[in-house]
């Protein structure tokens, strides 16, 4: 089970950092993303890193106001959000997978083999 944490409600504008701890994972062998989902849409894959931590993806509308990273040590993958806006309103998914690339997860949209429960993200003044 992943454990998503920091969600909340944000100005737009604003920034917020979600975290994902993976206990029982070691997730340093996985490629890791975040998802989101707003009401009556469907899940959206926003950005993966793999294993290396190299070459990131995102989706084209958070390109340049989100960052994902990773810790190993701390077995942790974070989603750094900035300049948020009221359609980044979502409940926010983290997500791991031992096989998938980064390309399958978050462009072809094969989903991943573990979730968290979700955190909500409402952007709203």
């Amino acid at each position: 089970q992943l454990v998503e944490s920091g969600g909340g409600l944000v100005q737009p504008g604003g920034s917020l950092r979600l975290s994902c701890e993976g206990p029982g994972f070691t997730l340093a062998y996985y490629t890791l993303g975040w998802f989101r989902q707003a009401p009556g849409k469907e899940r959206e894959g926003v950005s993966c890193i793999g294993p290396s931590g190299g070459s990131p993806l995102y989706a084209d509308s958070v390109k340049g106001r989100f960052i994902i990273s990773r810790d190993d040590a701390e077995n942790t993958v974070f989603l750094e959000m900035s300049l948020l806006k009221p359609e980044d309103t979502a409940v926010y998914y983290c997500a791991a997978d031992l096989i998938l690339h980064v390309q399958s997860m978050c462009v072809q949209k094969i989903p991943p083999d573990y979730w968290g429960q979700g955190t909500q993200v409402t952007v709203s003044s």
